[in-house]
């Protein structure tokens, strides 16, 4: 970073601070936030959250996901897989069934061959009629399904990998999201080229390592392989890893970005934070895609720790309306 760069970037962190001090935000009881159908796009931008990763130590089923986007006036997700399928009656895929999933179990490789072998029969057999209907479960609810989260995908069978793009796009996404590692984006890339459906790789803080996505240069070059590796932008861990503003990275690729998880932290590899109190420019954020109309989904993605005198959906719901009101400012 050239000299006076830090300072610069502070400086317009710390305007943004300063002109949008009204949002700050007071205590919203998540049983207030309570609607018919939730509704989350302000100013032509969709908010989402991340689930069922963001409500932490909660029940993830399916059915509880839809609760809390409903209290939480949220009308669009990433969602991971797996309460998808557990909601369908995949083998395996949560512990308890019903409720919240519990740690996986120790198993033997002889076990671990078993149960994968289980889980790809199910998928194998499992019908595109009953996906749709889960899409359409959520969606007479009100939220979208807009991202799949399919963890671990690039270890997945060729078979595997069509299946997940088939069910993604019975979901109604327009994006599969996955962690991911540079040495599979080349082959991921071609399945989804396949299917005509893109594929975001998240961006973690190591901007030093060759396989994760942290530099602005790890998207580029896995971009060159397909048209379809696109980037799921985490504006947090790009302002922790790189130490500047995501802004000039999201006008430059912005046609590539499948979506961007909202998180506030600090620049350095600092912790996460209350939005508002960290150095990611949440607001600026927002307000670029308000003014160019971009649509990809702005993600809320719950990290920071919940104060020991709140719970998990004020937390959230604070965060939902810091969102609101930068877009409606």
């Amino acid at each position: 970073m050239r000299p006076g760069k830090q300072e610069e970037v502070l400086t317009h962190m710390n305007f943004t601070r300063r002109d949008f001090g009204k949002l700050a935000l007071a205590a919203i009881p998540a049983t207030t936030l309570l609607a018919a159908k939730p509704n989350s796009k302000w100013g032509g931008v969709q908010v989402g959250v991340n689930a069922p990763y963001s409500f932490n130590k909660m029940s993830g089923t399916a059915d509880k996901i839809l609760e809390y986007m409903t209290r939480l006036n949220l009308s669009a997700t990433e969602l991971r897989l797996q309460p998808v399928e557990a909601y369908l009656g995949a083998p395996g895929v949560y512990a308890s069934g019903n409720d919240s999933p519990k740690p996986a179990p120790v198993l033997t490789p002889e076990q671990k061959t078993a149960a994968a072998a289980d889980l790809t029969k199910w998928r194998s057999a499992l019908s595109l009629d009953k996906l749709k209907a889960f899409r359409q479960k959520y969606e007479d609810a009100g939220v979208l399904i807009q991202i799949l989260k399919v963890d671990n995908i690039g270890a997945f069978t060729d078979d595997m990998i069509d299946y997940a793009f088939t069910a993604a796009k019975a979901l109604g996404a327009n994006a599969i999201s996955t962690e991911g590692k540079f040495s599979e984006t080349k082959r991921l890339g071609a399945f989804a080229a396949k299917h005509k459906l893109m594929i975001g790789y998240h961006g973690h803080t190591d901007v030093t390592s060759n396989e994760a996505f942290g530099s602005p240069e790890s998207w580029e070059r896995a971009m060159e392989f397909s048209p379809y590796n696109g980037i799921n932008l985490d504006i947090g861990h790009f302002v922790a890893g790189n130490s500047k503003s995501p802004i000039e990275f999201m006008k430059k690729h912005h046609d590539k970005i499948t979506h961007i998880h909202i998180k506030d932290k600090k620049m350095h590899e600092g912790p996460n934070t209350p939005f508002g109190q960290g150095d990611t420019p949440i607001v600026e954020v927002l307000q670029l895609m308000k003014k160019e109309k971009w649509t990809f989904q702005g993600t809320i993605e719950y990290e920071y720790a919940t104060p020991a005198d709140s719970d998990v959906l004020t937390e959230i719901g604070k965060c939902v309306e810091y969102c609101r009101k930068a877009l409606e400012s």
